[in-house]
């Protein structure tokens, strides 16, 4: 069970303000942090065990009885992406918004959460303040620390370090216990040590540097306050002996041998726990769950960790999230419970004298340090993170796929402001900005005019300040395709082509997957098998890939659209669990057989035929906007999703039905409910039209905000569309005017990004949201979903879809997935 507790802070009575008969979301991260497995003992209990019954399975030698002692230190920090949302509040309270959560272990509390911090973004130093976070006025500083925020730790660096607060201070705004704040100002004080402008790093004695990095800092961090740079610190460091041990998680405190196999890093140690003899292979795991990485990556690093072990490969998983898979010790044979950084994973790497790492299967976090790996003597295995690195460079990117021959959307690399807008006015609006090295399309963006244009370059260049900017042609209209990957030594070993839904200009991980794609010929799939040959040629790939290609429609060859690659990442993606569970084909256990050279299969075309397989697959994203009071529910280049859901169907149509329905938050409309209809300029008139016909032929009355949006659905043969116009400003009597109107589907057809919340398109999706009525806002999916309600056949009735007799439960058969892959034999 899990038990909530209200404490009082200034005596010891508390109350208990919630409990729940199951495990919670902090279950996983109690097992994780004290090495004692809640779920397994639950589970056994459940069965009628005992805990005297029960081995420990981490001592092996002690039973569960034994309470969980510790002799270290576990900060968890939640992960907030609030950044990507328009017009979200950043206020956190008693409604969650997290979607991660990173887990840090060390001896001292000041180690623990500075490598926690860390763990949560790359771009964080440490308990250090960040450039949003400095407010000029002391009353704007005041009342940010007097509100809890996502961004109120750094609010409180700013404060310690810039604007000397005391403790006393600090604890009368925030009310945060003194003894957290007396923690704080120990790594102040070492801060301020190293950033005295007569320390330098050729006077910096042993003892300073060894109390900096007891306190957690790590050497980027400590260069950044010298005026140096982290392998200047590193040399330095490792000239007077200092690195990290590596301890146990042993439950007991060491009061009991224990072989576990799962292990952290301090420098708050003398003695390692482990002999370093196995000389494994590692795998850099996902890091913390966001935006854009989440279990899909964690599945594809067990995938590799069990492929590798397959092959009598020792292996060392390196991870910090206590929500995965890959962090359970009994996955692989050692386990790292620490950082994705550069310094902790070359610092693991030497220790063990590791047979070589494997950064392809985690995501971007792993890629983004790929290169300095490699140039600093560390073994990557698979793709040369010198390829890598050029594809996602943009320019040498683009300029690789000019030299083979394979098409893209013109473009140009940012000199300047007056550069850009030259370009744009060339080629034409709408353009858009992609900046290098980025994870989820953060900062992507596109521009529909000139200011537009000025202010996205302004965003690219902060959020990836090292690396160019590249503006390219958008294409309106066009269609996406994903092809997921895998190669040996440049040739292609499998590979699947994936179809968006949506239109193109929609980010891969938003938009909803078609497999085995419904409207590309065989001469297109071929084409895009060769522009896959061709990509892995070039790269040399040995490992997984991905590429999304924009399919247009070409006036003169109507029967042979163009085919244009916008992105190539050289790892696996998201979509690899997707295509691996469809076609019933693992791709990175190929992909990890790949980059060790050992045991590679054959090539084979695994979209051969592909046109007659009995069921189609579709994955749709999972959205979160009840969670972000504020945020504009509205599909962009940036990714917003948080989760996704895939079914199998007799036909698209189905699987997109039933994907559909198995999302939170999505029902069909009760009979006799209104439907809301809100388009802009860009919306293809035919789609509103048929979407609005659907409905009202169904039964359904159609209400819509405008006069203008009544005639355009008039002139499709929409008749009776009554027009009502809201008081979004007035929330007392909004609730009352909406459950009036009796809507119960609201589909917003808008394209263009509002700039503000005063636009009626925005106000109508925040509507629905807020008051719990499914949304449709993207043109292609609400066309989908109509396609797929008139294809239900008629009867089975359970209850009424409109006019129609439906089972809106479960519309269609209920098979299994071994039945539908039975299908195909």
């Amino acid at each position: 069970c899990n038990v909530q507790y209200a404490l009082n802070p200034h005596s010891l009575e508390y109350c208990v303000i919630e409990m729940n008969a199951r495990l919670s979301r902090s279950s996983a991260l109690a097992s994780k942090a004290t090495g004692y497995p809640l779920a397994f003992v639950a589970a056994k209990i459940g069965l009628g065990w005992t805990l005297p019954e029960l081995q420990n399975s981490v001592t092996t030698t002690t039973t569960a009885c034994f309470e969980p002692s510790l002799d270290y230190v576990v900060t968890k920090i939640p992960r907030w992406d609030l950044s990507k949302f328009n017009h979200v509040s950043r206020d956190i309270g008693s409604c969650m918004k997290s979607v991660g959560e990173v887990m840090a272990i060390g001896r001292t509390f000041e180690e623990s959460l500075q490598k926690a911090i860390r763990s949560v973004d790359p771009s964080f130093a440490g308990f250090a303040p960040i450039a949003e976070c400095m407010p000029k006025e002391e009353s704007e500083l005041d009342e940010m620390l007097s509100s809890p925020t996502d961004r109120r730790l750094f609010y409180l660096a700013y404060a310690m370090l810039e604007r000397d607060y005391t403790v006393e201070r600090l604890h009368e705004l925030t009310r945060i216990d003194r003894w957290f704040l007396y923690k704080l100002e120990n790594i102040c004080k070492v801060h301020k040590a190293l950033k005295d402008p007569h320390q330098t790093l050729q006077n910096l004695g042993r003892a300073q540097l060894e109390t900096a990095k007891r306190m957690g800092f790590a050497d980027a961090q400590i260069a950044k306050l010298m005026g140096s740079n982290e392998d200047a610190v590193r040399a330095v460091r490792k000239q007077f002996g200092l690195r990290p041990f590596a301890k146990r998680i042993d439950t007991l405190a060491g009061e009991f041998p224990a072989p576990t196999n799962y292990l952290y890093t301090t420098y708050n140690a003398a003695t390692d726990d482990v002999a370093f003899n196995e000389h494994g292979t590692m795998v850099l795991g996902s890091g913390v769950y966001r935006i854009g990485s989440s279990v899909e990556f964690d599945w594809c690093g067990v995938s590799a960790i069990r492929a590798l072990r397959q092959l009598g490969h020792k292996t060392i998983m390196v991870n910090y999230n206590p929500e995965t898979v890959s962090t359970d010790f009994d996955e692989c044979d050692r386990l790292y419970f620490d950082e994705l950084s550069y310094e902790r994973v070359r610092d693991i790497y030497e220790m063990e004298t590791a047979g070589g790492v494997i950064v392809s299967v985690g995501g971007q976090l792993p890629q983004n340090i790929a290169l300095r790996l490699h140039q600093n003597e560390v073994k990557v295995l698979g793709t040369s993170p010198e390829k890598i690195d050029a594809a996602e460079d943009r320019h040498r990117f683009s300029q690789i796929l000019d030299s083979i021959g394979v098409d893209q959307p013109a473009w140009k690399e940012l000199v300047s402001v007056a550069d850009a807008e030259k370009f744009a006015d060339a080629v034409g609006y709408p353009v858009l900005i992609r900046p290098s090295y980025v994870l989820s399309g953060a900062a992507m963006n596109v521009a529909y005019d000139a200011e537009a244009l000025r202010s996205n370059l302004e965003l690219a260049a902060s959020v990836s300040p090292e690396h160019p900017v590249v503006v390219t042609k958008f294409i309106r209209g066009a269609r996406e395709l994903d092809i997921d990957a895998v190669a040996s030594n440049g040739e292609l070993i499998k590979h699947a082509v994936s179809e968006h839904i949506e239109d193109a200009g929609v980010h891969s991980g938003d938009a909803s997957l078609i497999l085995p794609p419904a409207n590309l010929s065989a001469e297109v799939l071929e084409r895009v098998k060769d522009i896959g040959n061709k990509v892995a040629r070039a790269f040399e790939i040995s490992g997984p890939f991905n590429m999304q290609i924009i399919m247009q429609k070409n006036e003169q060859t109507p029967d042979h659209p163009d085919l244009k690659v916008i992105e190539c990442n050289l790892r696996a993606s998201r979509s690899f669990p997707f295509v691996s569970k469809v076609m019933d084909s693992n791709f990175v256990e190929a992909a990890t057989r790949a980059i060790v050279g050992e045991g590679v299969p054959k090539p084979v075309d695994l979209m051969k035929g592909s046109d007659k397989w009995p069921y189609t697959a579709i994955k749709v994203p999972q959205f979160s906007w009840t969670r972000l009071a504020g945020a504009d529910p509205f599909l962009g280049v940036e990714m917003s999703s948080t989760g996704e859901v895939a079914c199998f169907g007799k036909t698209p149509e189905e699987a997109y039905l039933v994907s559909l329905l198995s999302t939170n938050g999505f029902r069909l409309p009760a009979p006799g409910k209104s439907v809301y209809v809100g388009i802009d300029d860009l919306t293809e008139t035919r789609i509103a039209q048929k979407v609005a016909k659907h409905f009202a032929a169904a039964g359904y009355p159609v209400l819509t905000d405008s006069e203008a949006t009544a005639q355009v659905l008039a002139d499709g043969g929409v008749s009776g569309v009554k027009v009502i116009k809201f008081d979004y400003d007035n929330r007392r009597t909004l609730r009352d005017a909406v459950f009036d109107s009796n809507i119960d589907l609201v589909v917003n057809l808008a394209k263009l990004r509002p700039s503000d919340k005063a636009n009626s398109n925005y106000a109508m999706r925040r509507m629905a949201v807020d008051f719990g009525i499914p949304l449709v806002n993207d043109q292609r999916c609400a066309e989908m979903l109509v396609d797929a309600l008139e294809a239900l056949p008629q009867g089975t009735a359970t209850a009424l879809y409109g006019s129609q007799e439906l089972n809106i439960e479960t519309p269609v058969d209920v098979k299994s997935w071994q039945q539908y892959l039975d299908m195909r034999k």
